[in-house]
């Protein structure tokens, strides 16, 4: 039973390949009008909140074995994980187009071969990620990440050798705070899918969100670095002014490869309780090709909205799962569907987005959270003691 369970240091490996990705890059560029002391701030308070929330998400999946998915019927039942494994697959789908076309876009600028065929390149590696598997990955992955690390340190070096901060555009601290926020809270309906695996769940979830707070943090200061001191938004044409060549492609194929691959294997996973006959690996395979033809056929903007989408939908979920597995010990999933929580969760959607236009200085998941799961408790205590 043990060789079919994962190390922590192979789980750690993993989440590093998905924090250093051109997403967290573009994503921190946008913090850039704090300033870096303010900048910087909000990237930690917003990875402390969101990887806190990701790793007690990601200890319910390595304490009970279920997917990501699977942890969802604790709290909405059998049909009611159906309808969020059917979301999580959409915006899977989503992000695994997002990544493709972001980074052909970032590949096609330092190479010009043409971002449909750049798609296409990036599609035949993460497929061959897929095929590998999770226990066949454990030795390409320590070389992979070797070469990502050392690549990231010379990323580094090149964006932060500029002198004059040039400071464009407007945030407010609580959006940058949320912005931060969101890219842990993204991998929410996920990280469940890798720690089930794990020998050690507590210890395999803890360095996997160690790991991907670190890498993720990184990239967003180098993102926002390099538009305080480039005044330029963009990562790629920054490298090609650096002349770095082969090793910008590097960078943007190996970060894109690696963390789009875990996208694309959830959606799998999730893909599969919706499609029982084929297997994770096929629905993968699947959810990739999709993503290439949406990275070729349609255009990669409005990419703040989609992280607050995301955010909108799994934070009220992950608060109403948090609620019932730590504090109600409560487990659904023998029902075919709670309605009182899916009703919750429809409240915690709806709150989300009002809170949009309300500005705080934690942002908006934190406070969602923390309301959906006081109401969450509160409530069902009150129907425990009418019945």
């Amino acid at each position: 039973m043990n060789e079919n369970k994962t190390s922590a240091f192979s789980n750690g490996l993993l989440w590093f390949g998905a924090g250093v990705s051109i997403a967290e890059i573009l994503t921190g560029m946008l913090l850039a009008p704090l300033g870096f002391v303010k900048g910087f701030a909000a990237i930690l308070i917003g990875h402390l909140i969101g990887g806190t929330i990701m790793y007690f998400a990601g200890l319910i999946g390595g304490r009970t074995g279920y997917s990501a998915m699977e942890t969802v019927r604790i709290s909405f039942g059998r049909q009611g994980a159906q309808l969020f494994a059917g979301l999580n697959v959409i915006q899977l789908i989503g992000w695994t187009a997002v990544m493709i076309a972001s980074a052909a876009a970032a590949a096609n600028t330092i190479a010009g071969l043409g971002s449909s065929l750049w798609s296409g390149i990036i599609g035949i590696f993460i497929a061959f990620w897929i095929v590998l598997g999770l226990k066949q990955l454990g030795k390409i992955n320590i070389v992979v990440m070797a070469a990502l690390f050392v690549l990231t340190i010379v990323l580094s070096a090149i964006v932060f050798q500029g002198d004059t901060p040039q400071v464009q555009g407007e945030i407010t601290f609580g959006a940058a705070v949320e912005l931060a926020v969101a890219m842990p809270l993204s991998w929410l309906p996920i990280i469940s899918d890798y720690t089930r695996t794990a020998a050690k769940p507590a210890l395999a979830t803890a360095v996997s969100c160690s790991t991907y707070f670190i890498a993720s943090s990184w990239m967003f200061i180098i993102g926002m670095g390099a538009a305080l001191l480039t005044g330029q938004d963009d990562i790629a044409a920054i490298m090609v002014q650096a002349g770095m060549g082969i090793t910008g492609i590097l960078v943007v194929l190996l970060s894109t490869v690696t963390t789009t691959f875990l996208d694309a294997f959830s959606a799998g996973v999730s893909g599969k309780s919706m499609f029982p006959r084929l297997s994770e690996k096929i629905l993968a395979l699947i959810v990739t090709a999709i993503g290439v033809l949406l990275a070729v056929f349609t255009e990669a903007d409005r990419f703040q909205d989609f992280l607050y989408l995301i955010g909108s939908v799994f934070a009220p979920m992950t608060a109403i799962l948090l609620s019932d597995y730590f504090i109600l010990r409560k487990d659904h999933s023998q029902q075919r569907c709670n309605w009182l929580n899916i009703a919750l969760w429809g409240a915690g959607f709806i709150l989300y987005r009002i809170l949009l236009a309300v500005e705080t200085p934690l942002g908006i998941t934190f406070p969602v959270i923390v309301i959906i799961m006081i109401c969450s408790t509160v409530i069902h205590r009150l129907v425990e003691n009418k019945s």
